[in-house]
């Protein structure tokens, strides 16, 4: 990267842990990952609000810490009064960033609950809230795995924006062009919110191809054919998952990304390893 960039904004999203253990490794997390001054941590809400707990007592956690934290809310089994007792939860404490999904519906699950779609719970949100939270809403590079038509894809973010979402994070990918692609379309369609990319290194390359298959993102083949041909050299897949998830920061930070928001899995080496290489 060229001396004298201004550093991007950085943020970090973790997962509920379910254990004591797992609680305080993400201190040593937090603290660690602190040490990039991010703009905000952000925590997942397990499928229909099966975490919703304990997404709680992480957000007060690293709230605690002293860092912004952002808390997901998703539709799934959600209703107009639980919701606004968790925000009002939320302000009481302080906490003034949402993350406002659809969300995956539970294993075996047939019905959500009284929103339907992302635009509809930020709508709600900004009617009965205002101007008091920060609202980030998802984006698909590679558009949502259960949508047929691309335009539609891009109609349903337009709507999201419009209902008062601040800004967008992506769901990760490894394909700058599909990236810019999205930002071009969706400005052309008059969305001036910050589009930040989301990254996830490679922290375990099977669950992450499993991810990718999952939701429709592409793993370019010399990279899968590559990773799999190092079988079990850690070294080997570390080392090259670092040059892979670089190369495509730099593009992404090049290109005019307003930020980068890493899908830590829980962890800090690989992603501050990256930033140190970005001298972010």
């Amino acid at each position: 990267m060229n001396q004298g960039r201004a550093a991007v904004p950085v943020s970090f999203e973790f997962f509920p842990p379910n254990t004591p253990v797992g609680d305080a490794k993400l201190v040593d997390v937090v603290r660690q990952l602190g040490a990039a001054a991010p703009e905000f941590f952000s925590v997942t809400y397990g499928a229909g609000g099966s975490t919703r707990e304990k997404t709680l007592q992480t957000v007060l956690s690293i709230a605690a810490a002293g860092y912004n934290a952002a808390p997901h809310l998703s539709c799934v089994g959600a209703t107009r009064e639980g919701v606004a007792q968790l925000l009002a939860t939320y302000k009481e404490h302080g906490l003034r960033r949402i993350v406002a999904l659809r969300g995956d519906l539970p294993s075996g699950t047939a019905a959500g609950g009284e929103f339907r779609y992302a635009a509809e719970l930020v709508r709600f949100i900004r009617e009965t809230q205002g101007q008091d939270f920060h609202i980030e809403v998802a984006a698909y590079p590679e558009y949502h795995p259960q949508q047929r038509y691309a335009a539609r894809d891009l109609a349903h973010f337009v709507d999201k924006v419009k209902c008062g979402a601040d800004s967008a994070i992506t769901q990760f990918f490894f394909n700058a062009d599909a990236y810019f692609h999205f930002v071009e379309q969706v400005r052309a369609l008059g969305v001036t919110a910050p589009i930040v990319a989301g990254v996830m290194p490679f922290h375990n390359f099977s669950k992450i191809a499993q991810f990718a298959a999952r939701d429709g993102i592409e793993i370019p083949r010399w990279v899968a054919l590559k990773m799999e041909g190092f079988v079990d050299d850690a070294a080997s897949i570390r080392a090259f998952g670092l040059d892979v998830v670089t190369r495509l920061c730099e593009r992404l930070v090049a290109g005019g990304a307003p930020g980068l928001h890493f899908y830590t899995m829980n962890q800090s080496a690989l992603t501050l390893d990256i930033l140190q290489r970005l001298k972010l």
